[in-house]
């Protein structure tokens, strides 16, 4: 009987087993590393993050902190707008942090300038005189610096100069890099500027004919593709180098319409380029972007009422924000996600009524704003079938809203055949482990009667042999029954 029993149990796990093979989501992609202590690779339009090292530590930015200065700087100075280097501009900065662009008290470079001297090699006098042509000093700039990294949603980061040298408590998160890198190369002139080769300044003093920079960053100079550190995909960046922080670096990469951001924080001298080429390497070879609104047919579909908060809304009143994408692995699905209505941000486009926001396996891999359509009146009504409520999460059943019935009640959700194949396979699981256990039950139920059968013959054959003599002869007459029954 228990070797039934443990053949049975087999049987059932293997039966689960199968069934959690057929219908799991595929796994997030793992197959990349790197030796820095900390790195991350994001997709700029989704703002999902393929992989994760760290990102949450704070570590020394280094010259990274550049690419802050110059996003503040563009959002308050015209590029045409004439900078003259201060005394302070030029002398406040580290002894050994040397002046690349061999600049003195009092000469003059437009903003645009500046910007190439700063970005493309790290001119740390030209980061000072930016700081004050924007800001009126150094200090007020910082302020401004920190204010753009709250607006930014970076909660892991403090700035206390605007060229990344040492700060006693300058630090920086690769995820909260990774955002303000998302914002800065959003910005047209600034992803102009860092993606040059190179760049001629204007006369100075020391250079009165002009002075030919290049940029620094591996990655992306062309001259040099033979390289192991050139990616043809990287279009923009940032490099960075202190004792303190180790070799910091910034890399923003373009491939078959996608946009990818890697970081990399307290690498190590070649290594650190050779990380952030492979972190982009994998965010491109191993993910997908999806278009939101060309596949999510939820609360936008039939004529059935929303209930969003305290205002309805008809579904085919409403549409998903044009644009937004979502991350996913290749082998993957969009009916793979996880969907959650959730209550508006403070910021949000004028005619948003919900924002909806996309997970895989327990990652953040995209969002859209739910709006009203251009021309229809927000109306508020107390009636309706559905409640898509603040934080409410759904499993996504996404479906071709042309074949998908309007069904009374359903407010246009669709039925996902993956998602039935998947409830009929565990339901017939259930089944099947019920009648093998109805089956275990039947057989221990027929042993119990056998033996209480049994127990009732060898009562009723004891009372017949007591019939024919005393204790001690029922006993032999006993004894002599039982030894004919192991003889035959």
């Amino acid at each position: 009987m228990k070797q039934k029993i443990k053949q049975i149990s087999c049987f059932l796990l293997a039966c689960q087993l199968f069934v959690l093979t057929a219908y799991a989501k595929p796994s997030w992609p793992t197959d990349t590393g790197i030796q820095a202590e900390a790195g991350i690779v994001m997709d700029a339009d989704s703002g999902a993050i393929l992989f994760g090292q760290n990102i949450h530590v704070p570590y020394p930015p280094a010259s990274i902190a550049k690419i802050l200065t110059a996003l503040v700087v563009l959002e308050h100075c015209k590029p045409d707008d004439i900078v003259t280097f201060s005394d302070n501009a030029v002398y406040s900065v580290e002894s050994d942090s040397g002046n690349k662009i061999s600049v003195v008290s009092g000469d003059q470079l437009t903003v645009e300038d500046c910007l190439y001297a700063m970005l493309l090699v790290s001119a740390n006098q030209a980061a000072n005189a930016l700081a004050e042509q924007a800001a009126g000093s150094i200090s007020g700039f910082v302020d401004m610096m920190n204010k753009k990294l709250a607006d930014l949603g970076c909660q892991e980061s403090y700035f206390e100069n605007p060229s990344g040298l040492n700060g006693d408590n300058q630090v920086v998160s690769a995820y909260d890099m990774a955002l303000i890198a998302q914002a800065a190369y959003n910005n047209e002139e600034l992803l102009k500027i860092s993606s040059s080769i190179t760049h001629k300044l204007g006369a100075t003093t020391n250079n009165p004919d002009g002075l030919t920079i290049r940029n620094e960053h591996r990655l992306i100079i062309t001259e040099d593709s033979s390289s192991n550190y050139y990616f043809p995909p990287a279009v923009a960046g940032k490099t960075g180098y202190l004792i303190k922080a180790g070799n910091t670096l910034v890399t923003y990469a373009e491939s078959d319409g996608r946009r990818l951001i890697s970081v990399i924080l307290k690498g190590s001298p070649r290594q650190y380029f050779v990380d952030g080429k492979e972190l982009l390497a994998f965010g491109f070879r191993s993910f997908q972007n999806v278009v939101i609104a060309d596949l999510e047919s939820r609360y936008v579909t039939g004529e059935e009422m929303i209930n969003l908060g305290n205002t309805s809304y008809k579904a085919s009143d409403l549409m998903i924000e044009p644009g937004r994408v979502a991350t996913f692995p290749l082998d993957a699905a969009f009916e793979d996600a996880t969907l959650s209505v959730e209550a508006l941000p403070d910021a949000h486009p004028d005619r948003a009524v919900a924002l909806l926001r996309y997970s895989y396996n327990e990652r953040t891999i995209g969002e859209a704003y739910l709006m009203v359509r251009d021309g229809v009146t927000m109306a508020s009504t107390a009636s309706g079938e559905i409640s898509a409520d603040a934080n409410q999460t759904l499993e996504n059943t996404t479906a071709d809203p042309d074949t998908a019935p309007d069904t009374p009640g359903t407010a246009g959700i669709k039925i996902n055949p993956r998602a039935i194949l998947s409830t009929l396979a565990i339901v017939f699981v259930i089944l099947l482990i019920a009648a093998i256990a109805g089956g275990i039950v039947w057989i221990l139920y027929q042993r119990k009667k056998e033996a209480e059968a049994l127990a009732r013959r060898r009562a009723r054959r004891r009372q017949r042999l007591q019939q024919h003599g005393e204790d001690a002869e029922f006993d032999r007459l006993l004894q002599e029954r039982l030894e004919k029954n192991r003889k035959k």
